[in-house]
């Protein structure tokens, strides 16, 4: 078995996700392609906000992207961590301060591609006995573990938490570039929402942050970008 090399050995041991680590998107640093990289993340954030489930739209991601041999989601449970929901949280499932919520913490993947990070707020109590025990014991993700439920989802909050192009760029002439790589944060948007069983009692809170791995898949050849700067000539 090949050894890891002693960066990436070392991301690892500290829990820091290795798709991360070993497959950062490549984009150039381009009027064009800052454009195609807001386009890209725009369809992706439409397909989201109209879906009932995260999982099964970035299922479909990683396969119309040819992004793993077998495109199936995972969730990479987090375990030993908690955050307690906040006073919002709790009037948004209808559930006093003293009630018993799950939580969890995921790292959504497609093969190698973290796609997205979800905490995940629940009443235990509105869920079946072997939904919670899927929840509590193994890496299912939550929307495949409650979808019998019928579940609906109420967006509360989607922002972006990156913007490609700067304020203003659409009354501005393109910069000129030297056409480098294209610097991706880790997270990119993140999205709140409630969701509710098929008679509209909710039952979880999910916070979903999508990261830079949803921009790593084989991007096709483009023309020269006009806005790049010359190369300097050879003395």
């Amino acid at each position: 078995m090949r050894s890891l090399p002693g960066s990436v050995a070392l991301l690892v041991l500290m829990g820091i996700p290795f798709a991360r680590a070993e497959t950062a998107p490549s984009w150039p640093d381009t009027y064009l392609g800052r454009v195609e990289v807001l386009a890209v993340m725009e369809g992706l954030n439409a397909r989201l906000l109209a879906s009932r489930s995260a999982t099964a739209t970035l299922e479909a991601w990683c396969a119309d992207h040819g992004m793993a041999a077998t495109p199936r989601l995972a969730a990479r449970l987090q375990r030993a961590v908690d955050k307690p929901a906040s006073g919002e949280t709790r009037q948004r499932l209808n559930v006093g301060p003293d009630a018993v919520l799950g939580y969890r913490q995921v790292r959504l993947a497609c093969g190698d591609h973290v796609l997205s990070e979800a905490d995940n707020w629940y009443v235990p109590e509105r869920l079946t006995p072997e939904m919670n025990r899927l929840l509590e014991t193994t890496d299912t993700p939550f929307g495949r573990a409650v979808q019998s439920l019928g579940t609906t989802r109420q967006t509360i909050e989607a922002r972006f938490l990156w913007h490609p192009l700067p304020a203003g760029w659409d009354q501005a002439p393109p910069a000129t570039s030297a056409c480098g790589d294209l610097a991706i944060p880790d997270e990119l948007f993140r999205h709140r929402a409630v969701l509710s069983t098929a008679e509209r009692v909710p039952f979880s809170e999910v916070v979903e942050t999508y990261g830079a791995a949803i921009l790593a898949f084989h991007r096709a050849a483009r023309p020269a970008d006009p806005t790049c700067a010359p190369s300097s000539p050879r003395p």
